[in-house]
C-alpha cells in the first residue's frame, strides 16, 4: 500500500454540474474515507473551483485511478482530465517533521 496524488482539473464553467452532484459526491466520500489521506477542491485566484486534489492510499496507480472514477463527479462530468502520480510524504507537519 502507497500513497498517490491525483490530480483532476474541472471542466469550463463546472459549478452547476459540481452542485447537482455534490451530495452524492459527498456521500461517495464518506464511504471512501479509508482511502483518502486528504482531499479537497482547487481555487483559482478568485475562489472559484478548478479542479480537486486527493492523496489516496492504495495499492498501485490504477487502484488510486478507480477511485477518481467511481466518484459521482466524473460521472456527472465535472472533469476532463486527471494526473495519478505516486507520492511520498517526507516533510511536514502531517508527517511530524521529516522521515529522514
Amino acid at each position: 500500500m502507497g500513497q498517490f496524488v491525483v490530480l483532476a482539473w474541472d471542466v469550463a464553467d463546472s459549478a452547476p454540474i459540481r452542485d447537482a452532484a455534490r451530495d452524492a459526491h459527498f456521500a461517495h466520500i464518506g464511504r471512501m474515507m479509508e482511502k483518502i489521506a486528504v482531499a479537497g477542491p482547487l481555487k483559482d485566484a478568485d475562489g472559484a473551483n478548478i479542479g480537486s486534489l486527493f492523496v489516496l492510499n492504495a495499492g498501485d496507480a490504477a487502484e488510486a485511478e478507480a477511485v477518481l472514477l467511481s466518484d459521482p463527479y466524473f460521472a456527472a462530468g465535472v472533469w476532463d482530465r486527471w494526473t495519478v502520480h505516486p507520492f511520498l510524504a517526507a516533510a511536514g507537519e502531517w508527517v511530524g517533521g521529516t522521515i529522514w
